[in-house]
């Protein structure tokens, strides 16, 4: 039997998920909560084996719950569940730890499987839906942390040692992430950078 745990601060979000999954014999809803510190609270003396975790919450944003989880329950499967299509959200829980990343419109299918691969030790980014299908037709890799970083920087209109400055990294390395930037996103310069980053909603 897998345990899920479902935090969203919105009711009728949790009540729609907890009847899908009452479809799913090998599942069980162990409970839910609004809020962050009712997420956090409730895993001080119980325990679940996922946690579809919305990325918007109340009190404190889903990245550093999810950490925060992941710190205090180091077994424990996150996915993040969002109304967010957007490449530089999914790369935000995937640094915070998080093993999936799926939107509210999901098709019970689509959350089990998630389920199913989480627990299995996998991961699961979104299955068939737009973000996963922008990475593939524009052949583009997710960028790391300080990537997305460097590249909203470049965006302002800051020089590599402005960067530099920001980050306390050298302006090397700042030059580094640039050309990688480039490489990845299969540009030829930083003007077609910080467009084509606009234009697919990276930044």
């Amino acid at each position: 039997m897998t345990r899920v745990f479902i935090v969203d601060d919105h009711p009728m979000v949790i009540e729609g998920i907890r009847s899908m999954l009452l479809d799913l014999p090998p599942i069980e809803v162990a409970g839910h909560a609004m809020n962050a510190a009712s997420c956090l609270g409730f895993f001080v003396k119980n325990s679940a084996d996922v946690v579809l975790l919305d990325i918007n919450l109340p009190d404190q944003n889903g990245m550093e719950v999810c950490k925060e989880l992941i710190r205090r329950r180091p077994a424990l499967k996150i996915i993040a569940l969002t109304n967010f299509d957007q490449l530089t959200y999914l790369q935000s829980m995937k640094d915070a730890g998080a093993h999936g990343y799926l939107l509210k419109n999901s098709s019970l299918d689509e959350i089990e499987k998630a389920i199913q691969a989480v627990v299995a030790g996998g991961e699961y980014w979104l299955g068939r839906d737009s973000v996963r299908e922008s990475i593939k037709e524009h052949n583009q890799p997710l960028l790391t942390r300080r990537e997305i970083e460097v590249l909203k920087l470049i965006a302002e209109g800051l020089t590599n040692q402005e960067i530099a400055d920001k980050l306390f990294v050298s302006a090397s390395t700042v030059d580094s992430h640039r050309k990688n930037l480039i490489s990845k996103l299969q540009v030829k310069n930083t003007a077609a950078l910080v467009r084509t980053a606009f234009e697919n909603k990276i930044i």
